[in-house]
C-alpha cells in the first residue's frame, strides 16, 4: 500500500520545488540555531564542572551540535536539488545520491528527536551529578593551598552569591564539614579547642556559613556565625530571620536553571526538528513525482508523489531484514557448519 500518495501537475511541481528551496534554508539556519545552542549549553555545563560529580550530561549539548551540523549539511543540499528539479535533464544526476541522502537525512532527524528527550529526560542524571559535586565542593571549600583544589573556594562563593543559595540541600549543610582552613585557626584559643575535641574526627565544626550565603536584601547585618543561638545576638530569632542568608539549597537553584534552560532548548530543537521533517517529506515527494517525468517528452505531464512506496512495516523489514540475517550468519559457529570427527555423510 503506497502511503502519501499525491498528484501533481507541471505547475504544482514548480511551486513545490520553490517552496522547498525557500523551506530548506529556513530549516538549514534551524541547524545553525541547534549547533549554537548546543555550544552554548556545553559553555554553561562546563563553567559548573567542579560541582558536577559525572559529564554524562554532557551527552545533550554534543548531540545538539552534531545534528546542528548535520542538518545544515542535509539541508543544504536539499536546496541543491530543488534548483535541479526545476530541469529535468539536471535532476537525473541526484538519483544515485539519494537513497544514501535519505538514509543519512531519516538518522539525523531521528538523533534531532532523541536529543529532545534527552533534554526533558537528565533531569536525574542532573540532580544526581549536583549532589555529589555539591557535596565535594562544600568538603574542600577550605583547601586553597591543596593543588587541584584551589579554586574550590572562589567557585562556591560566586555560585551562592549567583544563585543565591546556601549549601548543598540548605545551609544547614555548612554546619556538618569544617569549611575554616586549620591555618586560620587559633589553636591556643580555648573555644577551638573545645570544638575540635567534642568532634570524634577532630574537626572544627560551627553552627555558621560563609560570606557568600548572606542575603543583600536582609535588613539587618549579616549573621552568619552562631546561627542557631539565639542568645548570641540581639533581638534575634534564627526561625523567623529567613532574609538573613539564603536558605535554599545549590542543588535545587541549579536543577532549576539547567533544567529551565533544557526545556527551552528542547522546545526551540522540537521544531527545527518539525521543519526538518517537513523539508524530508517534500523532498521525497518531490523526487517521486519526478521520476515519472524521467524519459517523457512532454514534461509538464501530471504526476504522482508519494512517500513511500509500500506500507510502513513492509518497508521497515526491507531494511531491517538484512541485518538480521547478516547478525544471524555471525552467530553460527564453525562447529555448526562443519560435521563432527567420526561421523559420515550419506548419499
Amino acid at each position: 500500500m503506497v502511503v502519501g500518495k499525491m498528484k501533481f501537475t507541471f505547475q504544482k511541481r514548480v511551486k513545490l520545488a520553490q517552496g522547498l528551496w525557500l523551506l530548506s534554508w529556513m530549516a538549514t539556519l534551524g541547524g545553525a540555531v541547534t549547533f549554537t545552542l548546543g555550544c552554548f549549553l556545553k559553555t554553561e555545563l562546563r563553567r559548573r564542572g567542579e560541582v558536577m560529580d559525572n559529564t554524562d550530561i554532557h551527552c545533550v549539548p554534543n548531540t545538539l551540535m552534531i545534528v546542528g551540523l548535520a542538518s545544515m549539511g542535509i539541508n543544504y543540499f536539499a536546496s541543491r536539488i530543488c534548483q535541479d528539479a526545476l530541469d529535468p535533464g539536471r535532476f537525473p544526476r541526484w538519483k544515485t545520491f539519494l537513497k544514501p541522502y535519505f538514509g543519512c537525512s531519516i538518522f539525523f532527524t531521528t538523533l534531532m528527536l532523541i536529543s529532545v528527550i534527552l533534554s526533558y529526560a537528565m533531569k536525574g542524571s542532573l540532580e544526581t551529578s549536583l549532589k555529589i559535586g555539591l557535596k565535594n565542593g562544600i568538603r574542600f571549600y577550605k583547601d586553597t593551598d591543596t593543588p587541584g583544589r584551589c579554586f574550590q573556594k572562589q567557585t562556591i562563593d560566586h555560585l551562592q552569591m549567583e544563585f543565591q543559595c546556601c549549601g548543598n540541600n540548605d545551609y544547614k549543610d555548612w554546619f556538618e564539614v569544617q569549611w575554616i582552613s586549620n591555618r586560620y585557626l587559633d589553636f591556643s584559643s580555648k573555644e577551638v579547642k573545645d570544638r575540635i575535641k567534642s568532634n570524634v574526627d577532630g574537626r572544627y565544626l560551627i553552627d555558621g556559613v560563609p560570606f557568600s550565603c548572606c542575603n543583600p536584601s536582609s535588613p539587618r547585618p549579616c549573621i552568619q556565625s552562631k546561627i542557631t543561638n539565639n542568645t548570641a545576638h540581639y533581638n534575634y530569632d534564627h526561625q523567623t530571620e529567613e532574609l538573613n542568608i539564603f536558605i535554599h539549597g545549590c542543588r535545587e537553584a541549579l536543577v532549576n536553571y539547567y533544567m529551565g534552560l533544557m526545556n527551552t532548548i528542547g522546545a526551540v530543537v522540537l521544531s527545527v526538528f518539525l521543519l526538518q521533517s517537513s523539508v524530508l517529506a517534500s523532498v521525497r515527494l518531490l523526487q517521486t513525482a519526478l521520476e515519472a517525468v524521467a524519459g517523457q517528452e512532454n514534461v509538464e505531464i501530471e504526476t504522482e508523489g508519494y512517500l513511500l512506496e509500500k506500507g510502513v512495516k513492509e518497508t521497515f523489514m526491507e531494511y531491517v531484514d538484512p541485518v538480521l540475517n547478516l547478525l544471524l550468519l555471525n552467530q553460527v559457529t564453525p562447529s555448526e557448519t562443519k560435521p563432527e570427527a567420526g561421523t559420515t555423510t550419506t548419499s
